[in-house]
Formats: structure tokens, C-alpha cells, sequence
């Protein structure tokens, strides 16, 4: 048996990915501390791991950014996004990493797991020499000489001259948006008593022994320089919550073409792409699913006739239903999504959105409609395309079948089984970049 002290950002899509590893790690009989948010508590006991809550001061409700820090809501692209990394994922590390620091003499663990976003676990790694692991919750987003910066949304380009607009690109993001955050870190970094450096929070930290990248092989760009760390395991599927029971609308999903329409959990407002599809597949025969990431249906409005809603539902089971899948990007859903087979039409630009969208284009697994607010005519259309092409569907599901949902909770298990006995790192033994596929 093997004690592993896992830390996640107190956010569903940092959670909610990592909750089948842990319940595949306490069903093989490891001991398994995790820290989170206390709204994730019952979760995480539900998974068979012991909880400790994570104290204010170590991390910021990724759902009330805009209303924690009311200039935020008037930044867009690279002005928000640099915000973004020094307030919410920068600026609570060194109280992260003093958390999980403190919590290493009474449970001795033989590894330490993070979610990309939880920028202390790689303080503590650093600090206390203790294996580190990570569960990657967005697109690879870390510099390759083949492929354009986090935050551009390009395509990758290997040759010459690609290479030079990477370089060049990468330059101008540290100047302007990743670089600012460095002082943050190093600030950060004092507080556990590390000195400081010139990394960014998007630069690859070596201390990484292991990275569990939640997409298939396929998914994400190649790369001629990916740590060999890396594992493109994919998505595992969330369990479904105690005590949940379907809607009496359930029943209307059998023999129907189903699309699902979903914001996620953080950027919810129902303007920017549930409404424009309620409105744009009205007219179309299919059975619309629109989830609200929480809020209450009723804030929709009037639903066409062809449509349901609901605050949450399991995407396992509602994905095997769907045909397809209308997101803003969130990674989470749009990787469920692929597990399931199913072709996706994204819309969104904010968060990492830009980038799993551009992805989804690139994979041939959807469309990508490189906007944050599609209109119902758009949405309409880009439905129709979809539905009536089997060549999106047959990619999403060739890519599932290279790292099914269902063996990902395993095959981590396997992996970090091996940092925890080695110490690491954790080498794949063949490249997981397969080239683009062209139908």
C-alpha cells in the first residue's frame, strides 16, 4: 500500500477528473488523502479518501472572479487571461503549498498529485523533495518549440517557419502576459522558504515525475519535444452522485437524436450559448438538453417545445444518449464528449476555451466556431453540418478507442503506483503524438 496526498483547485472541472483516480486508488487499496474545497467533502468520502479542507486564504472561487475583483469583467484576451494567471492561479500558491507542507509529518506521503491548475503542489515538490504528479485538466499548455503559446489558439507548426512564429510568439506572451506573473511566484515561493527563479506558472516544472494528460492520444497537437512524463490517458467518466434519480423527462431521450448544450460551471451566463441554441434548434428535429451548470433552469426562460433542462446531470449516461455535444469549451465536457463518440460544435473564446476549441477543429472532432456569443442562425447551421457528416462522429470515436474512459482510472493507477515505488520519473515508452488526422 501506497499513501498519496492528492491537492485540487476548489473548482468542478479540477475536482470532478481527478475523483475517479482516487476511488480507483482506494479501491486497490492505497490510503489516500485529499485536499479540496469543503464543498467537495462528500465527494471525496463518497470515493473512499479521507478529506482535509483547504483554508481560506490558499484559493479563490473560480465561479465568483468576476465578482471578487469587479476589473476583471472588463478585461478580455491576453489582458484577462494575465490576470488570470497571477490572481487566481499564482497569488495562492506559497499558502497552498504551506498547507500541504504542513500536512506531510502526519501522513508521510509517498507522493504529491495536483491538478494542473494548483500551482503549490510544485512548490512542495521543490520544498520537500517529495514525488510529484499531475492530472492535466486543460490542453497541454506548456511551450514546445512545435507549437504556438497557450493563450494564441493557432495552429501547431513544425517547420521552419512555424518554429520562428512559435519562437517569436513565446517571446512576446512572457514579455506581456505570462512574464508579470513572475514576481507573483516569487513571492509565493518565499513563503515556503524557495528562492527565486525566472519561471512562469506556464513553463514545465522538472520536478514533475509524472503527468497524466485527461485526452486522448490524437486530441492534443504533436509534439517533437513532449516531456516523457507525459501519459495521454483520457478522460475518466465521474461516477454518478448518491441519491441522484433522472428527471421524468428521461424517458423522452430514447429514439430521438439528442444534443446536449452545456456552459460548465464557470462562465454560465445563459446569453452567450444556451439561449442562441435553444432559439437556433428550435426548428430542428432533435431533443435539446440544455444543462445550466447549477443555476436554475427557470433563469432560461420559455423552452421550445423540443427542448429540456436541468441544473446537472450525469454526463455518462446523457452522453450515451446524445448524438452530440454545443459547449463553450469547457476541457472537461468536450473530453466526455469524445469519450462517448460523439462530434461537438464549440463556441467560446474565455478561459482556456480558445485553445481546447481550436483543438476540437484541428482533432476533426467538431467545429470550431471561434466566437463567444453565436447567434441561433450560426448554431442552427453549424448543428445541421454536424449531424448530417458520420466524419466527425467517426473521429471522435477513433480517438476514444486509443484511450478509453473507461481504462483511464486503471491506467493511472498503474502509473502513479510506479512514481510512488520509484520515486519517479515515469517514462512512456512510446511517443503518444500520433500526426493529424486527415479525412
Amino acid at each position: 500500500m501506497s499513501r498519496f496526498l492528492v491537492a485540487a483547485t476548489p473548482a468542478a472541472g479540477h475536482v470532478n477528473p481527478g475523483l475517479p483516480i482516487v476511488r480507483a486508488l482506494t479501491a486497490a487499496g492505497h490510503d489516500v488523502l485529499v485536499s479540496t474545497g469543503p464543498a467537495f467533502e462528500a465527494a471525496v468520502t463518497a470515493a473512499g479518501a479521507r478529506f482535509v479542507p483547504m483554508p481560506a486564504g490558499t484559493w479563490i472561487d473560480a465561479a465568483e472572479l468576476d465578482t471578487l475583483f469587479p476589473e476583471r469583467a472588463r478585461l478580455t484576451g491576453a489582458r484577462q487571461f494575465r490576470f488570470d494567471l497571477r490572481t487566481f492561479f499564482t497569488a495562492p500558491a506559497g499558502a497552498q503549498a504551506a498547507h500541504l507542507l504542513s500536512l506531510l509529518p502526519g501522513f508521510r506521503p509517498d507522493a504529491v498529485v495536483a491538478d494542473t491548475g494548483f500551482v503549490g503542489g510544485g512548490l512542495v515538490a521543490e520544498a520537500a523533495g517529495v514525488p510529484f504528479g499531475v492530472y492535466g485538466i486543460s490542453v497541454f499548455p506548456y511551450a514546445s518549440r512545435d507549437v504556438a503559446p497557450f493563450g494564441s489558439a493557432l495552429p501547431p507548426r513544425a517547420d521552419l517557419p512555424g518554429r520562428v512564429r512559435n519562437r517569436v510568439l513565446g517571446a512576446a506572451l512572457r514579455r506581456y502576459v505570462s512574464g508579470p506573473s513572475v514576481a507573483e511566484l516569487n513571492r509565493q515561493r518565499t513563503v515556503v522558504g524557495l528562492p527565486p527563479g525566472r519561471a512562469t506558472v506556464l513553463d514545465w516544472n522538472d520536478r514533475t515525475g509524472l503527468y497524466l494528460q485527461l485526452s486522448p492520444p490524437g486530441f492534443d497537437y504533436p509534439r517533437s519535444d513532449l516531456p516523457t512524463v507525459v501519459h495521454e490517458i483520457g478522460m475518466p467518466e465521474p461516477p454518478v452522485p448518491p441519491g441522484w434519480t433522472p428527471p421524468p423527462w428521461w424517458r423522452d431521450l430514447a429514439g430521438r437524436r439528442v444534443v446536449v448544450v452545456t456552459q460548465g460551471t464557470v462562465a454560465t451566463d445563459p446569453a452567450l450559448l444556451l439561449r442562441p441554441a435553444l432559439d437556433g434548434l428550435a426548428g430542428l428535429d432533435v431533443l435539446v438538453v440544455a444543462l445550466t451548470g447549477g443555476a436554475d433552469p427557470a433563469s432560461l426562460g420559455p423552452l421550445p417545445p423540443n427542448a429540456r433542462a436541468a441544473a446537472y446531470a450525469p454526463y455518462g449516461p446523457l452522453l450515451r444518449s446524445a448524438a452530440m455535444m454545443v459547449t463553450n469549451g469547457g476541457f472537461g465536457g468536450v473530453q466526455l464528449a469524445v469519450a462517448a463518440g460523439l462530434p461537438l460544435v464549440v463556441a467560446g473564446r474565455t478561459e482556456d476555451k480558445a485553445e481546447v476549441a481550436a483543438r476540437v477543429a484541428w482533432s476533426g472532432v467538431g467545429l470550431d466556431l471561434r466566437t463567444q456569443r453565436p447567434t441561433p442562425g450560426m448554431l442552427a447551421a453549424a448543428a445541421r453540418q454536424v449531424l448530417a457528416s458520420p466524419v466527425l462522429a467517426r473521429r471522435s470515436a477513433e480517438l476514444a478507442a486509443r484511450a478509453p474512459s473507461a481504462d483511464a482510472p486503471a491506467r493511472a493507477v498503474a502509473l502513479l503506483e510506479e512514481l510512488a515505488r520509484t520515486g519517479g520519473p515515469v517514462h512512456r515508452s512510446a511517443s503518444p503524438t500520433p500526426s493529424r488526422h486527415r479525412a
